[in-house]
């Protein structure tokens, strides 16, 4: 964020400069370190008409000082060759912010922390546990790892839509077509029949005439309604509404769960590798849990710090599945619970993306059914007066 000051410099000169800082506290205190006292401090408020500034790409950074650290360089070291090679001015500011608070003394993780645009809590956590045991450069590791498998299992969610939705879109681009374009066509041939129409052929082709003679308002009611779908979904409370009405589908809702628990053991055994504490470890990923299953995750979470076993808690709160919690029994017998969370939240996944590889092979031929169904009524109540009239010459 930039900043537009008036300072007084030490030899009580006005000076008027532009600021680039994370927020107000750090630009009084970046000015602090030059000797200038503040008059005047205002944030600039850009418009901004199409992309953003790209931001820092986190899997490549990590891997990328991995990479680094790897071959013998420090810390700083690192980061000042990653800085110095960035092409993206926003990303290399923030990276000499970073080293800024190095300089400083302050720890990588604190560091981080100041930039959550760019670095999320749980890769924050998994830096400052990391700092602990003095092996960033595995929990790094981890961290791409994670990434790699949420991508991996998002890629899958996303392609498995693609299909049935550019399927329902021509469909429906078709249905439109026939409603807009032809039937009204067709109505105009029929003008002289009147009501020796049938009822259904009737009814559709006066919904054609309907749509023919308000072409304007019913192409603006499309666009409103596809606009206030696409701004709907885009805010959180009706994706959750969403999600809450999916979670009420049986199959759906149990998939939903299987895919939350995956992500919950992934992170919660990735912190847990590194280092951190059990507790501390499930505080920081309850956010990954919707609405509904927060107060079982409290719940547990509370057991756990009581004394109470993991296993024993998040299966009494029903955040584990049958297998799931046969291994977190084992993980607690050996000793080795963050990775056999992480061998849990694998076996989710696998769950999950049989599920829907099989819902996606039902689901197309549905949609086509269905969407075929629907044009051909249409197309068969234009014509059913035709084939009337034929027959009645016979």
């Amino acid at each position: 964020m930039e900043f537009r000051i008036k300072a007084l410099d030490g030899a009580h000169s006005v000076v008027g400069c532009v600021l680039d800082a994370v927020d107000e506290a750090d630009a009084r205190r970046q000015l602090a370190l030059k000797d200038l006292r503040v008059i005047s401090l205002a944030p600039i408020r850009r418009l901004r008409l199409m992309a953003r500034a790209p931001q820092l790409h986190l899997a490549v950074f990590s891997q990328q000082l991995v990479s680094l650290l790897e071959a013998g360089l420090s810390l700083v070291e690192a980061l000042e060759a990653l800085s110095e090679r960035e092409s993206s001015s926003g990303t290399q500011r923030t990276l000499e912010r970073v080293l800024g608070r190095l300089y400083e003394g302050q720890t990588f993780g604190a560091a981080l922390a100041e930039h959550p645009a760019s670095f999320p809590p749980l890769y924050v956590a998994s830096v400052r546990a990391s700092e602990k045991t003095g092996a960033l450069g595995e929990a790094l590791t981890r961290y791409i790892a994670y990434e790699r498998q949420a991508d991996s299992l998002r890629k899958t969610l996303v392609n498995a839509c693609i299909y049935p939705a550019v399927l329902l879109g021509v469909g429906l681009l078709v249905t439109l077509f026939l409603m807009g374009y032809v039937v009204p066509r067709f109505s105009a041939i029929y003008e002289d029949v009147g009501s020796d129409l049938p009822a259904a052929s009737r009814v559709l082709l006066q919904w054609g005439q309907l749509i023919d003679a308000h072409a304007g308002l019913m192409g603006l009611l499309a666009a409103g309604t596809l606009g206030a779908s696409v701004y709907g979904l885009s805010r959180p409370a009706a994706r959750a509404k969403i999600g809450e009405w999916l979670t009420r589908i049986p199959a759906v809702g149990h998939q939903l769960h299987i895919y939350q628990l995956a992500r919950l053991y992934r992170m919660t055994g990735m912190l847990l590798r590194g280092g951190m504490p059990a507790v501390a470890a499930l505080q920081m990923c309850g956010g990954l849990l919707r609405a509904g299953s927060q107060s079982a995750f409290s719940a547990a979470t509370q057991a756990v710090r009581e004394g109470q076993s993991l296993a024993q808690a998040m299966e009494r709160n029903g955040l584990t599945t049958a297998v799931a919690a046969r291994m977190l029994r084992v993980g607690e017998r050996s000793g080795n619970m963050g990775e056999m969370m992480e061998r849990i939240a694998s076996f989710c996944d696998e769950e999950l993306a049989r599920w829907v590889a099989v819902v996606t092979r039902l689901i197309e031929p549905v949609l086509m059914t269905v969407i075929g169904l629907v044009i051909g009524v249409i197309v068969v109540l234009m014509y059913f007066p035709i084939f009337q009239l034929a027959g009645s010459i016979r």
